[in-house]
Formats: C-alpha cells, structure tokens, sequence
C-alpha cells in the first residue's frame, strides 16, 4: 500500500514542534539558571520583565526556598542610596 501524500508533510511538521518545545525548555532553564545565579541578572529582570522575576520568586518559594525576594530588595534599596 502506498504512503498517504500527507505523512511526510505530518511528519516535518511534528518534528519542527517537538524541536520548538525544545528550545522552548533549554531556553526556561538557562533563563532560570541566570536569574538563580546573578543578583545582576534579576535587577534588570526586574526593571524590563517584573512579572517574570516574580514568577522566578514564587517558583522558589514554592519549591521551600525562601529570602531571595528579600535579600534582593535590600540590596537594590542598598544601591540606590
């Protein structure tokens, strides 16, 4: 029986998706993994993308670690004056 002329096109197609959700993980953890190690990184999170920060605090909060939030703003408010 021959392939149906549809297949190959399904095919391509699931690839390019499996390989955008992909890229889509590496890129959430490498961001994660920036803000997790760089005070630097989460102010200027902080200034161009608040509400990401915040979902990077409450995924740590969640998780049982906490203080982060604090220590941040203490050293922000440390900086400016």
């Amino acid at each position: 029986m021959p392939p149906k002329p549809l297949e190959p096109l399904a095919k391509k197609l699931m690839k390019g998706v499996i390989v955008l959700e992909l890229l889509g993980v590496f890129g959430a953890y490498g961001l994660f993994h920036k803000m997790n190690n760089s005070q630097d990184f989460r102010s200027t999170m902080n200034r161009r993308f608040p509400s990401i920060l915040e979902v990077y605090y409450q995924s740590n909060e969640w998780a049982g670690v906490y203080g982060i939030r604090e220590r941040d703003h203490e050293a922000w408010a440390a900086k400016q004056e």
